[in-house]
């Protein structure tokens, strides 16, 4: 009998476990029936007795031969369904180990009763707590998490157990290097996201620790990112983001050095003068829960998700400026396909998503140029001088708002080995930027980039036109325009009689203004309302659209690609600006349309993500989970999708950038 097949529909996983140990375990299992029903079951190795096979005994059975043959702790050692006393109360933990000295107490407690973290996190506290054990485990087989139990309140992460032969200070005091990092990520081995893990710090100590979240968890990111950078780049250098057994208060030295010099590396994002404001003992939680952390890899999807995550919490949702998922980038990115000499910006950048994954597919081609491999740790590593030179010279992001353009550097700054091009500054409201390049404290974080953007210019003293090759943009469909001043500037703001109307959507005079910051022949993709497309209401503006560009493909993505944050149904529209050599202008041609057919996420927004045919996540060569659409071909692993069907498109209708 196959586990898979008992843990089939449940909550619980087999990932955890080595293929020996789940082979010895089936090669145990034995049937028993009774009338016409046959149940599977086990010898069990502490009981002594046999055992019939739930979902959750599998992974208890599987988790006795993992302590024994992996960390060498004798069965003599353990028990189950051990009694701990809560009051009058009585609970059973299903996994206890005793302590090597003090036969009698429990040393290291199991929990494996509740398949969702938060539950059994809990139960797991209240029975470390209930019984004085110093460490805790909980798993349900797919992931799974250690504690060490500081106090009845502080629960801290821990990269593993110790061996029988080991003490809890052997593993607190080991030094890693960024070797020991890539070999034990936490969010490989524990299957977890850094989304989760916020999560998790948010409910042990952030909520109440009367601080801003958003900032004093962008600082430990910011300052992981550079531990991180410096020890990719000097393989023998230790991280400096652990707890090697400091003190609480030596810990927050430490990091309080490594944040000033990461302000220094990467300037613009921090003031000079920011320090760490978490106390002592909150911030040694924060820590241990993200020191085996690998931020790093071969792009930024680690730390995209979690900073997507702290900005909706924090201000995003409000301005409906909502971050584009970024398997729908990178079908973008796919389909405009971006080269080195080519330059391009984001008109409404959020955490800079189009931005980012243009620089790495571009980067991907210079590489390939070179007859270069793209490593694990394709972005920490020192880059031949043209991919620096491209993100330094070809590309542009603005956003109006603040917090989003500061992760926005942080994640170009990293790409950039120091240089970016994002500014602060109000996209729709052009007529207004000297406001800001004239000020002085402005100009100290952007005056470089906004050097650069100048040179753009169509006409020497406007910010209207621009010439750039590519735009891709998410705009803002929240909120309309009122301001008769803004309005004034734009044609779409104008019925067919031509009359101001008294207030514009937002994504319509993104429209506009994003063509404007096109050459002749530049290419744009723009994530719209599906009704933007259909309405009649809307003619004019596809009428507009049409008379200036040639309409390349319109994509519908699914109603759930945006949620949790809105299940607003959008699409895509892809366009080329006419252009006497690069796309001569026609009346009839043909265009392309598709479907995304899969959600890639739940109702909930949860992602969904792909399965082999035996139950498990299919994971990449990073060992990360993989969304499940149909928007392109992930690294050969998937199904070719939309993006490959629009290059066969491309080529034969002899389209300029293919």
């Amino acid at each position: 009998m196959k586990l898979s097949e008992i843990l089939k529909g449940s909550e619980y996983s087999l990932v955890q476990f080595s293929d020996d140990i789940v082979n010895e375990l089936e090669n145990r299992i034995f049937e028993k029936t009774s009338g016409s029903k046959t149940a599977y079951y086990v010898e069990c190795l502490v009981r002594g007795k046999a055992i019939k096979l739930t979902p959750e005994e599998c992974v208890r059975q599987m988790f006795l031969l993992k302590l024994n043959k992996e960390y060498l702790y004798p069965f003599s050692r353990m028990e189950l369904e051990y009694v701990v006393s809560f009051g009058r109360e009585k609970k059973r933990a299903d996994i206890v180990i005793f302590d090597k000295d003090q036969k009698t107490s429990p040393y290291i407690i199991v929990e494996l009763k509740s398949p969702k973290l938060k539950d059994g996190k809990e139960q797991l506290k209240s029975y470390c707590n209930g019984t004085g054990a110093p460490i805790g485990v909980w798993t349900n087989g797919e992931s799974i998490s250690y504690y060490h139990r500081k106090d009845p309140n502080f629960f801290e992460d821990i990269p593993t157990i110790p061996k029988s032969s080991e003490k809890l200070s052997n593993i607190l005091s080991e030094r890693w290097t960024i070797e020991d990092l890539i070999a034990k990520d936490k969010l490989v081995n524990e299957c977890k996201s850094l989304k989760d893990l916020i999560l998790e710090m948010e409910d042990e100590v952030l909520a109440n620790a009367g601080v801003d979240v958003f900032e004093e968890v962008f600082k430990l990111i910011f300052i992981k990112l550079y531990d991180e950078m410096e020890s990719g780049r000097k393989k023998d250098r230790h991280l400096e983001f652990r707890n090697y057994g400091d003190t609480e208060t030596e810990l927050r030295d430490k990091l309080q050095n490594l944040f000033n010099e990461a302000k220094e590396k990467w300037a613009g994002v921090f003031s000079e003068d920011a320090k760490i404001v978490l106390t002592p003992s909150h911030l040694s939680v924060c820590v241990s829960s993200l020191q085996d952390v690998k931020l790093f890899n071969s792009n930024l999807d680690v730390v995209d998700e979690a900073f997507e995550y702290l900005i909706n919490k924090s201000s995003k949702g409000e301005k409906g400026q909502y971050f584009t998922p970024r398997y729908v980038i990178d079908m973008c990115v796919k389909m405009l396909n971006p080269s080195e000499n080519e330059t391009m910006i984001d008109t409404a950048a959020g955490s800079c998503g189009f931005p980012v994954h243009t620089i790495f597919y571009v980067w991907q081609k210079i590489l390939e140029s070179k007859g270069l491999k793209k490593s694990h740790l394709f972005t920490l590593e020192e880059k031949p001088q043209e991919c620096t030179d491209y993100v330094k010279n070809n590309v542009f992001a603005i956003d109006f708002d603040e917090k989003a353009v500061r992760v926005a550097r942080t994640l170009n700054l990293i790409a950039g080995d120091g240089q970016t091009n994002v500014m602060h500054l109000n996209t729709l409201d052009y007529e207004r930027w000297e406001d800001n390049t004239n000020d002085e404290i402005w100009q100290e974080t952007y005056f470089n980039g906004w050097l650069k953007l100048k040179k753009m210019r169509a006409e020497k003293n406007s910010n209207r036109d621009f010439k750039f090759d590519i735009l891709m943009a998410n705009p803002p469909f929240a909120g309309d325009i009122k301001e008769s001043r803004i309005l004034s500037k734009y044609e779409l703001s104008k019925n067919s009689a031509g009359k101001m109307a008294s207030k514009v959507g937002r994504d319509i005079l993104f429209i506009e203004r994003n063509l404007d910051f096109l050459k002749s022949g530049g290419r744009m993709a723009i994530v719209l309302p599906q009704g933007r497309f259909n309405n009649s209401s809307d003619k004019y503006i596809r009428d507009y659209i049409a008379e200036r560009c040639r309409i390349l493909a319109v994509v519908g993505l699914h109603g759930n690609v945006f949620k949790p944050h809105t299940g607003t149904k959008t699409s895509v529209l892809f366009v080329q600006k006419w252009d006497d050599v690069l796309c001569p202008k026609k009346d009839d041609y043909p265009i392309f349309f598709a479907t995304m057919q899969e959600p890639s996420k739940d109702n909930s927004g949860e992602k969904i993500f792909v399965k082999k045919e035996n139950n498990d996540f299919l994971l990449d060569s990073h060992g990360h989970l993989i969304v499940k659409h149909d928007l392109f071909n992930h690294d050969g692993l998937t199904k070719d999708g939309i993006a490959e069907a629009f290059a066969e498109f491309a080529k034969k209708e002899h389209l300029s950038f293919f």
